[in-house]
């Protein structure tokens, strides 16, 4: 999953090789901006062990997920092997169209090597520039609990400076999950007959099996209510966004852009029934700006303009407000018996 670009530490001839590959592998010679984030990130990528020594129950917690096991159970999947071979994909592992969304790669002896699933970074960002700013709680020898409340504010800053995406900011980690969910690559879905997408829903997916709230409680509770609340409202958006983001990438009329229009479509609906239970201004301007688009196939300026526009707006919402305001939406919210997967218990 795609986080913020930064400096790349690898060799010029590596990204050129790199760009290469990837390039021959999706057909065309004019790398989408996505890939060209996950190139940069890669050689800055220090993996779940880094995380593990301070983040023991959040670890245990993804190797029971499917993320963790997706690492050893795609490759060996019937119908992984399927789309593989009609992407003419020999190896998924290497130079493939599935390394963005399925794996996590880090630098190996001037190449990459694929070392798990999808795991911490590919939600929280490429950890090599923040990862000992997120890990110092005020100088040696201090342990977590004895930091000062003053410390802590700047640490906080100071790492999302240099890139993490902590989870307070709900929309930063909740995009990655959606820049996958809803599948960004036409020809692997018109050709290599991959889904276009998954019915996910930011609330039941982020509260069943992937919940690992451990590191203040054990419990691992689900999130507060006014959480909860904040992230169904920023999830609606984001289907939205990502949806005219699938349709702006579509070249002709064939299933990714049908079904990618269908999302779409779905989304709006959705958003429109928040925006009329929470009455938010600035919820509401999310519809306005689809219906002042032109949704229609080859048309990517404007789809991208439109989609722009609402990150803006949903990235402004989880800001400002803090879910205490949408208490209207209680009823709309999914019941924990729908959560995906089972939740990790300690």
């Amino acid at each position: 999953m795609i986080q913020k670009i930064n400096p790349c530490a690898q060799s010029p001839l590596y990204l050129i090789s790199k760009l290469l590959v990837l390039c021959l592998t999706v057909g065309v010679f004019v790398l989408p901006a996505s890939a060209v984030a996950q190139i940069n990130t890669v050689a800055e990528t220090v993996g779940p062990k880094a995380c593990a020594d301070c983040h023991k129950l959040s670890v245990r917690a993804w190797k029971s997920s499917h993320h963790f096991k997706t690492f050893k159970a795609l490759p060996r999947k019937s119908e992984a092997k399927a789309i593989a071979k009609k992407m003419g994909i020999k190896r998924m592992k290497k130079g493939s169209d599935c390394l963005t969304c399925h794996f996590t790669e880090k630098p190996h002896k001037n190449k990459t090597k694929v070392i798990a699933g999808i795991s911490c970074e590919s939600c929280h960002g490429a950890g090599k520039n923040w990862i000992d700013i997120h890990s110092d709680f005020g100088g040696q020898g201090i342990k977590a609990a004895d930091e000062s409340a003053e410390h802590k504010v700047e640490r906080y800053a100071n790492a999302e400076k240099a890139g993490m995406i902590r989870p307070s900011n709900i929309y930063n980690v909740a995009k990655n999950c959606y820049g996958c969910h809803t599948v960004p690559n036409e020809k692997l879905v018109n050709v290599g007959g991959h889904k276009s997408g998954s019915p996910i829903e930011l609330v039941q997916w982020s509260q069943g099996e992937v919940r690992h709230n451990v590191w203040y409680s054990e419990v691992n509770n689900a999130s507060p209510i006014e959480r909860l609340r904040l992230m169904f409202i920023i999830g609606k958006a984001l289907d939205l966004e990502y949806a005219l983001r699938g349709i702006a990438k579509a070249t002709e009329e064939q299933i990714y852009f049908t079904e990618m229009l269908s999302r779409q479509k779905s989304a709006l609906t959705a958003v429109k029934a928040v925006a009329e239970v929470i009455s938010n201004a600035e919820y509401s301007a999310i519809a306005a700006v689809v219906n002042d688009a032109d949704i229609k196939i080859n048309n990517k300026a404007v789809l991208l303009q439109a989609a722009d526009k609402i990150s803006a707006i949903a990235m402004g919402i989880a800001k400002k407000y803090n879910g205490s305001e949408f208490g209207g939406i209680d009823a709309m919210l999914p019941a924990a018996d729908s959560y995906k997967g089972s939740v990790f218990t300690p």
